[in-house]
């Protein structure tokens, strides 16, 4: 029962730290702001259910993401046919919902197309974490000549496992360029995210910045027009719909309350650019994107290629001075200037932006592009006062269940009783302290998790005092059955706080916002539960027989 200086005074520190850790929870807004700027000590952050905002569940666009590979394909197998020693084949590619289809036209060539065609079948990692196992993203079939690429299901399982995952970081790179540091993003389920934005009410201008893909293309326009709706492009060219005939009809859509549908789009004007490598040039080589104004003071968004992004574009627009080039943003064309000189890695684009559009559109460009579309499965907005009302109720039930156990501990056990329950305020205190350094979120069901830390908190100590008390009636002296009694419980106490820490864990990792917002106070409240139970009820208790010396023990 001996406690040296040096251990006294830093469990007095560590109480006095989370202290000053645990006050911004509880100071107004003004001395928040200062601690917060001055000294990085910040609140708890509150979770939606208790502050209000946004919830959006997405999901990744299956259809989307197989017409995507299978237009990617398309283009790779002729790249690959043509490369070397060029194999003769139909140059109409067949493409089904799920497979691309390509006749080689010489038997001679059957066994070098079958060599490159394997290829192109895209290893994706499958296994636990991503790494281990391989599974192709596409299957090749042979049927004398007539060779198909044909979507694996299991490819495509860990093809949207990897979207998913990717998407997980560019979402998070987008909600912290709004200034939403607090904004939650997590996976739920094979191929579903959600995003929680407390306190933000604008759900519209949260779904555009969070289902734009962000791909970026620039085009060279075809030498041939549409002369009206619904005509067919040539065979090197493709179509993409006006950004202010889609801007239009979107008003009239919102005025009727109908969303804009694929047949929409494809009714609208449309602009023709053609899909040679040599006539485009992507924007995955973007290294910047800010908002801006142009020299008529309209808002635009500049861009700044990289090293190899720079070479591509300056020589697309030095071999093309004169010529007209899109500007295609998430297949809509945004504008269509004329190509005056040689762009040289920068460049601006303009299509009739708000200063907020800019704005949103230069966080989500710096982002990058989302590898698959995400449509909205849920949303909905939780007002402030329901958050309230939330905190209030939370509130009432952690005081009241405080003043519960602390009633029950002090009824049976007396003195000790009460050093149980100073421990029992030191334990609440780290844990907030802990939950508010780490900048865990504290959620409704959190607050169950607190609860049930201080209930589970006290089996330690009476797990510890029943010991003692069966010692010193076995006839051990006071101080050697209170020692003996806080060493024999201590194996009992680990035991039971292990196995609950372990369903804590597992809660976690399987678990979505809501489930993880209760294991991350159950865990906090386990480690903080041991400490204060072994060592600051111990020094309470070893402070009191070093001043007592008690010949006796009432318990």
């Amino acid at each position: 029962m001996y406690y040296s200086r040096s251990k006294i005074i830093g469990i007095v520190l560590s109480l006095l730290v989370a202290l000053v850790l645990s006050l911004p929870n509880i100071l107004p807004a003004a001395p928040q702001k200062y601690l917060s700027e001055n000294l990085g000590l910040r609140p708890m952050t509150l979770g939606l259910d208790l502050q209000g905002g946004a919830y959006v569940l997405l999901e990744i666009d299956r259809k989307d993401l197989v017409e995507q590979l299978l237009r990617q394909q398309e283009g790779d197998i002729r790249s690959s046919l043509r490369e070397g020693k060029s194999i003769a084949h139909d140059r109409k590619i067949q493409k089904t919902q799920d497979s691309v289809t390509v006749k080689i036209t010489k038997p001679e060539d059957f066994a070098i197309a079958k060599q490159r065609l394997g290829n192109l079948l895209l290893p994706q990692q499958s296994g636990l974490f991503s790494t281990g196992v391989a599974t192709n993203l596409f299957d090749l079939s042979d049927n004398n000549g007539l060779f198909t690429l044909a979507i694996s299901p299991v490819g495509l399982d860990a093809k949207v496992a990897s979207a998913v995952k990717q998407s997980l970081e560019i979402l998070k790179r987008r909600t912290d360029g709004l200034g939403t540091s607090e904004a939650i993003v997590q996976q739920q389920g094979k191929d579903r995210i959600i995003v929680q934005f407390p306190g933000l009410q604008d759900t519209g201008r949260l779904k555009e910045l969070l289902q734009g893909t962000a791909k970026l293309m620039f085009h060279l326009l075809c030498d041939e027009q549409p002369t009206g709706p619904n005509q067919n492009p040539p065979p090197s060219c493709i179509s993409y719909p006006l950004k202010e005939d889609v801007e239009r009809l979107n008003a009239e859509k919102d005025k009727a309350g109908v969303e804009v549908t694929e047949a929409d789009l494809r009714a609208l004007p449309q602009m023709w650019v053609q899909t040679s490598t040599r006539a485009t040039v992507d924007g995955e080589d973007l290294n910047d994107a800010q908002p801006s104004f142009d020299q008529n003071s309209r808002p635009v968004v500049s861009f700044g290629f990289n090293s190899r992004g720079a070479a591509r574009f300056a020589k697309l627009t030095g071999e093309n001075i004169g010529r007209p080039f899109a500007i295609v943003l998430d297949n809509i064309v945004q504008s269509a200037p004329v190509i005056q000189s040689t762009i040289r890695g920068q460049g601006q684009i303009s299509g009739n932006f708000t200063v907020q559009e800019t704005g949103d559109l230069a966080v989500v460009l710096r982002s990058g592009a989302l590898p698959a579309k995400l449509t909205i499965v849920e949303e909905r907005t939780v007002g402030p006062s329901l958050g309230s009302d939330s905190i209030k109720a939370g509130l009432i039930a952690s005081l009241v269940g405080l003043v519960g156990v602390m009633a029950f501990m002090f009824l049976p056990y007396g003195l000790f009783g009460l050093f149980a329950n100073l421990a029992l305020l030191g334990n609440l205190l780290l844990l907030i302290a802990t939950m508010s350094f780490f900048g865990f979120t504290l959620t409704l069901p959190g607050i169950a998790g607190i609860v049930l830390t201080l209930g589970m908190a006290v089996d330690s100590n009476v797990l510890i005092y029943e010991r003692i008390r069966e010692e010193w009636r076995n006839g051990r002296t006071a101080l050697n059955a209170i020692e003996t009694g806080f060493k024999a419980a201590l194996g009992t106490v680990l035991d039971a706080n292990v196995t609950t820490l372990i369903a804590a864990i597992v809660l976690f990792g399987i678990g979505s916002g809501p489930i993880r917002g209760f294991a991350i106070t159950l865990a906090v409240g386990i480690f903080t539960t041991m400490f204060t139970a072994f060592t600051l009820t111990r020094l309470l208790v070893s402070l009191w027989v070093r001043w007592k010396r008690p010949k006796e023990i009432n318990l």
